[in-house]
């Protein structure tokens, strides 16, 4: 019974371990961002977990559908989501929830690329980025189930 507790111990140490990884990679790729920026726009203060909630939510008409990135992550990053074309499940956003969203830095790029020209029909930019992961970052409770 004492080896299972070490064990059960063990893998609960690496979970949080796994999560708080994922957390920094999500920090660094923010400041990767946050440099762009500043180049680009000076007064760039730096990532805004506030502007980055709205940037989130704001719907965009783009090609006659109009959406959010929240029309399939939901308003909070820390739920699962479902797209709202396939119905296909999402994992959830924030790193604090799912330890495998920033895992891959090269896919967060790739998604970023695919997902900014989806919703606004084009890349986003880096301070855009830089205030979504921001946000992102501070979401780390489920929403309660209705």
């Amino acid at each position: 019974m004492k080896k299972l507790n070490i064990v059960l111990a063990s893998l609960l140490g690496l979970t949080a371990v796994s999560a708080q990884a994922d957390v920094a990679n999500a920090e660094k790729l923010a400041q990767k961002y946050t440099t762009i920026a500043k180049i680009v726009n000076p007064g760039y203060a730096g990532p805004s977990a506030m502007e980055g909630k709205i940037f989130f939510n704001r719907k965009i008409t783009n090609n006659g559908n109009e959406a959010a990135c929240a029309s399939c992550h939901t308003p909070n990053p820390a739920n699962e989501g479902k797209h709202i074309v396939t119905g296909k499940a999402i994992r959830p956003l924030s790193p604090a929830v799912n330890n495998k969203r920033f895992n891959d830095l090269d896919k967060v790029e790739d998604k970023f690329t695919e997902h900014c020209n989806d919703i606004i029909g084009a890349d986003c930019t880096p301070e855009e980025k830089a205030n979504f992961i921001g946000y992102v970052l501070t979401e780390k409770t489920p929403s309660a189930k209705k």
